[in-house]
C-alpha cells in the first residue's frame, strides 16, 4: 500500500469520525437535475518523516531544518516531533545510538510558517523518526544537511527526510572500488519490518541471498553496505527496496573516495516519461543511469529543457534501456553553462522506467558529486527548507505548456518577514532563479512553490558552498508535498441507526 492510498484512507476515516456516520454520495441517474459533487481537498491530519543517520565521519557537521507551511482549514491544534531512532549495525547488533543518548538531535517546531533548526556533530548522530499532526502535518518538510571537510564523501550532503513506504527504486548506486554506498532503512512503527534489497547491474539482477528478508526492528534504523550484498563490483547499479511486511523510509548514501558524495533519493515511480530537473549550469559531467523493472526494453528520446527551449544533446538523441538491466550514459557537460533539466519520453511504445543523474562540479582533485532522481511535478505545492541568503538556487522547468508559479520565502528561523514573488516559466524551458529572501532575514528560511496557472512544473533546489576550493553542492527535487487529500463528498445518514 503506497502513501497516496494510506492518505486517502486516513482522510476518509477522519471525515467519518466528524460526521458520526458518513454515506458516500453516488451520482444521480442521467437526466436528473442533481450532479455528483467533486471530492473536497482537505489538509492531511498526520504526517510521518524519517531522517537517515547523517554520517560515519567523526568530522561531520549536520544541521536539521523543519518547516510546515501555513495551510488553511487546519485549526489551531497539533504538534510535530523528531526523535532519535535506535541505530543498528548490519549484523543487527545495537551500536549504542539509541533514544536514551543525550546528544541526540531532536526538533520540536513551535508554529507553522517559521522554520526551526537543530544540529549535531560527528559520527554518533542517529537516524530520526518524526510525526506531525493537526496544523503541523500538511506539507511538513525536514531537510538534513551535512558538511564533511575531508575523507571519503567530503563535501556537502543533503537529503529531504522521507515518508515511510513499501517500494523504492535507486538508479545511480555503485559497488565500484572507489565508492562506499549504504542503503539506510528506518522503521517508524511498533512492529518489525521485513525488507528485500535487490541489486541490478548492466547484465541484470546480481545474485545474492544476503539482501533477502532483512529485519528492521521497531523504531530502529539500519545502514546496509551494498558491497556486502554481492561480490560483484559494478560502477552503475539500481537498488530496489521492496518491503514484504511493514513499511520503512529508505535512502542511499553514495560516497566517493575522490569526488565527494551525496544522498541518492528514490526515483519517482516507474513511468514512460520522466523529468530530472535542476542540473547546475556549471556541471562538468552528467551521467544518466536508467532502469526498467519489466522484461520489455525501453527506447527513450533524450532532450534538455534549456533557458531557450527543448534541445537534443548531440550524440545522445536516444537511449536504449534493456529490460531488467541498468543502463548508464555519459552526457558530459550537457548544459554548456546554462540551466537545464533532462526530459525523457518514449520514442514509440511507452515502457515504465526509473532514472537518476550523477552530476559533478569542478575539475581534477577539486570535484564534488550530487544526484538528481526523476521526480513528480510540484503539483499543488512543494517546499524546500534550509535556505540562506546566499548559496541557494531554485530551478523550475515547464516541459510542456508554459506555467506561472508563486514562490514564497518564509520567515527566518531567527527572524524575518515572508516575501512572495511570481515567475513565468516558458514552455519547454528551465529557469534558474535567485529565490526571494525574507525581509530582515536572520537564520535560515524555507521556500514554498505553488503553481498558479499553466502546465505541470518540476523543480529542484541546489545548495552550494566552497570548501577548500571544492565547489561543494547538494540538490533536492521538489515534488508535491501531498499536504492535502481528496475526500469524497459525504452526507450524514442517520437512517443506518434504524437498520
Amino acid at each position: 500500500m503506497n502513501r497516496t492510498t494510506l492518505s486517502l484512507i486516513a482522510g476518509a476515516t477522519a471525515l467519518a469520525a466528524v460526521t458520526g456516520f458518513a454515506a458516500l454520495s453516488a451520482p444521480d441517474a442521467p437526466g436528473t437535475a442533481a450532479t455528483a459533487k467533486a471530492a473536497a481537498q482537505l489538509p492531511v491530519e498526520r504526517t510521518s518523516l524519517l531522517c537517515p543517520a547523517p554520517s560515519l565521519s567523526d568530522i561531520a557537521e549536520t544541521s536539521y531544518t523543519s518547516f510546515t507551511p501555513v495551510t488553511k482549514g487546519t485549526g489551531s491544534g497539533g504538534k510535530a516531533e523528531l526523535q532519535a531512532a535506535a541505530q543498528e549495525s548490519a549484523d543487527g547488533s545495537d551500536t549504542g545510538k539509541s533514544k536514551g543518548r543525550t546528544e541526540k538531535p531532536v526538533l520540536t517546531p513551535k508554529e507553522p510558517g517559521k522554520p526551526v533548526t537543530g544540529d549535531s556533530s560527528g559520527a554518533e548522530a542517529p537516524a530520526l523518526v518524526g510525526t506531525a499532526d493537526g496544523r503541523f502535518a500538511p506539507g511538513w518538510t525536514v531537510q538534513e544537511t551535512t558538511e564533511v571537510a575531508a575523507g571519503t564523501g567530503r563535501g556537502l550532503q543533503g537529503v529531504n527526510c522521507t515518508a515511510p513506504d513499501t517500494n523504492f527504486w535507486f538508479p545511480g548506486a555503485s559497488t565500484a572500488a572507489d565508492r562506499t554506498d549504504y542503503v539506510h532503512l528506518t522503521n517508524p512503527d511498533d512492529s518489525a519490518a521485513v525488507v528485500d534489497v535487490e541489486l541490478y547491474g548492466k547484465d541484470g539482477a546480481l545474485q545474492s541471498t544476503v539482501g533477502e528478508g532483512i529485519t528492521v526492528k521497531p523504531h530502529a534504523s539500519e545502514p546496509i553496505l551494498l558491497s556486502t550484498l554481492t561480490d560483484e563490483r559494478q560502477t552503475d547499479l539500481t537498488v530496489h527496496v521492496n518491503v514484504r511486511s511493514g513499511r520503512v523510509g529508505a535512502a542511499v548514501q553514495a560516497l566517493d573516495d575522490k569526488t565527494g558524495g551525496d544522498w541518492l533519493a528514490a526515483s519517482t515511480d516507474p513511468s514512460g516519461s520522466l523529468v530530472l530537473p535542476g542540473i547546475p549550469k556549471d556541471a562538468t559531467s552528467v551521467r544518466l543511469v536508467a532502469f526498467t523493472p519489466g522484461d520489455a526494453d525501453a527506447d527513450l528520446k533524450v532532450r534538455l529543457a534549456s533557458p531557450s527551449g527543448l534541445i537534443t544533446p548531440a550524440g545522445h538523441e536516444t537511449v536504449h534501456v534493456k529490460g531488467g538491466m541498468t543502463t548508464a550514459v555519459d552526457l558530459g557537460d550537457v548544459t554548456r553553462g546554462e540551466a537545464g533539466s533532462l526530459v525523457l519520453t518514449p520514442t514509440d511504445q511507452s515502457v515504465p522506467v526509473v532514472a537518476a543523474l550523477k552530476v559533478v562540479r569542478g575539475k581534477g582533485d577539486k570535484q564534488e558529486t550530487a544526484f538528481i532522481p526523476a521526480t513528480r511535478p510540484v503539483g499543488t505545492r512543494a517546499t524546500s527548507a534550509d535556505n540562506s541568503a546566499k548559496g541557494s538556487t531554485l530551478s523550475l522547468t515547464a516541459p510542456g505548456r508554459a506555467a506561472t508559479v508563486k514562490v514564497t520565502a518564509s520567515a527566518g528561523s531567527e527572524g524575518g518577514t515572508p516575501v512572495s514573488k511570481t515567475y513565468t516559466i516558458k514552455a519547454g524551458t528551465t529557469q534558474d532563479i535567485e529565490p526571494p529572501v525574507p525581509g530582515g532575514l536572520k537564520g535560515t528560511y524555507a521556500l514554498t512553490v505553488e503553481p498558479v496557472s499553466g502546465g505541470p512544473v518540476y523543480g529542484a533546489r541546489t545548495l552550494a558552498a566552497s570548501e577548500g576550493g571544492v565547489p561543494a553542492f547538494t540538490v533536492q527535487t521538489l515534488p508535491d508535498d501531498r499536504g492535502t487529500v481528496a475526500v469524497p463528498e459525504a452526507d450524514e445518514d442517520l437512517s443506518v441507526l434504524q437498520r
